[in-house]
C-alpha cells in the first residue's frame, strides 16, 4: 500500500518541478522580449530572443502602450492534459528612445 503511495507522490512532485521550471522560463522569455523590444530591435529579433527562452509552444504578443513596450507569454505546463495549468507572464520594459526626452 505504501509503495504505490509513494511513486504517485514522486511523479507530483516531478510534474510541480517540471511546473515551476516552465513558469520561470517564460519570465526569462518575457524579459528577454521586453529588453529586445526596448532597444528598438526589429520584431523578428524581439521575437527571437523571446523564443529562445520560451517552453516550447509559448504564444508570445509583443505590443507598444506610449513609451512602454510590454511583452507577454503564454504556455501550457508539459504532462497530461487534466494537470496542465496555463501559464502567462508579462515584462514591460520603458522604450530607449523615450530616456532623457521629456524636456
Amino acid at each position: 500500500m505504501a509503495l504505490p503511495v509513494l511513486v504517485a507522490f514522486s511523479m507530483v512532485l516531478v510534474w510541480a518541478l517540471t511546473a515551476a521550471a516552465a513558469l520561470i522560463q517564460c519570465v526569462d522569455a518575457a524579459r528577454a522580449g521586453a529588453r529586445a523590444a526596448a532597444r528598438q530591435d526589429p520584431p523578428a529579433v524581439v521575437s527571437a530572443a523571446a523564443r529562445a527562452t520560451a517552453p516550447d509552444g509559448a504564444r508570445i504578443t509583443v505590443r507598444r502602450d506610449g513609451d512602454l513596450v510590454r511583452v507577454r507569454v503564454e504556455a501550457r505546463t508539459p504532462g497530461p492534459d487534466a494537470l496542465t495549468l496555463d501559464l502567462v507572464e508579462e515584462a514591460t520594459a520603458l522604450a530607449e528612445e523615450t530616456v532623457g526626452a521629456g524636456g
